[in-house]
């Protein structure tokens, strides 16, 4: 697995006191029950609504994943216009809460990790959703395009991390342009969209560490997740929409990369951080 990792400390861990105790308390059993109430409407509603597609349990998963935020103390931010229909999502990758982030703005299944089916909470909701779940193994390349490809061809909204990690938030890493490869299907060449989405995390007023929600290196799952439910409010997830593209308008995969990459660069502006990274394989 290939993993990030910045050449700055870590984020000093908040010391939880009472009132963070107390917030993982309320927070924890609150995401447990609502991930798992709306799992068992969702699997029963997806059985009634088969003869129509799916036009009610994106709704589900929507709204579960708003109040997910919610709980987390995160509030949701959009900027520019969502693609009209389904297509390909493309963002930068800052956390395990990018896939609440991004299904709370506009539903689709993941391109993830194997592992991340795994997760607690999130993995629920990835497999729910109709992830698909992928070895970042060369050998299997051809046929996880080829799989990519079909799931477009069959309406599906599909949402990945070019990155191929996830990052502190403060940057865009080069995207690998692999994954790119299926949108220059003949079948859908033309007639997918693929919108390029800045994903970031801003802090609330103050001198909070504006990297704490974010996920990376060498960081553990379950202690990120307990600070997470334990940290103070006041967060907001920004989303900003880039005009969607077709891969019609590229040469080849390699340009629609570099110019989903340059557009979500582009989010950031001049306060994108420079500092040296390294990405390690682990």
């Amino acid at each position: 697995m290939t993993t990030w990792h910045s050449s700055d400390p870590y984020p000093v861990r908040r010391k939880r006191g009472i009132a963070g105790l107390l917030r993982l308390a309320c927070r924890a059993p609150a995401l447990v029950l609502l991930i798992y109430a709306a799992l068992a409407a969702f699997l029963a509603v997806r059985v009634l609504e088969r003869p129509w597609g799916r036009p009610v349990t994106p709704r589900i998963t929507n709204a579960v994943c708003r109040w997910c935020l919610k709980l987390l103390g995160i509030r949701l931010s959009l900027s520019g216009q969502r693609m009209d229909g389904p297509g390909v999502v493309v963002s930068n990758h800052v956390s395990w809460i990018d896939i609440f982030t991004l299904n709370a703005a506009q539903t689709g299944s993941f391109v993830a990790r194997r592992d991340v089916g795994n997760w607690f909470g999130v993995g629920v909701l990835a497999k729910a959703t109709g992830s698909l779940f992928i070895e970042r193994d060369a050998r299997q390349a051809a046929d996880q395009i080829r799989e990519i490809a079909e799931r477009l061809s069959g309406g599906d909204t599909l949402v990945f991390f070019p990155e191929g990690t996830s990052t502190d938030g403060l940057r865009v890493l080069a995207f690998k342009s692999a994954l790119f490869a299926a949108m220059f299907d003949g079948n859908i060449r033309d007639k997918v969209p693929v919108q390029p989405v800045t994903l970031r995390y801003r802090p609330p007023d103050g001198d909070e560490d504006p990297r704490l929600l974010a996920w990376w290196g060498d960081m553990e799952f379950t202690p990120h997740l307990l600070d997470v439910l334990s940290a103070p409010g006041g967060w907001t997830a920004e989303l900003e929409l880039h005009p969607p593209v077709t891969a019609a308008a590229f040469r080849n995969r390699k340009e629609l990369a570099r110019h989903c990459e340059s557009e979500i660069r582009s989010g950031f502006g001049a306060e994108e951080t420079l500092a040296p990274v390294r990405v390690a394989q682990g």
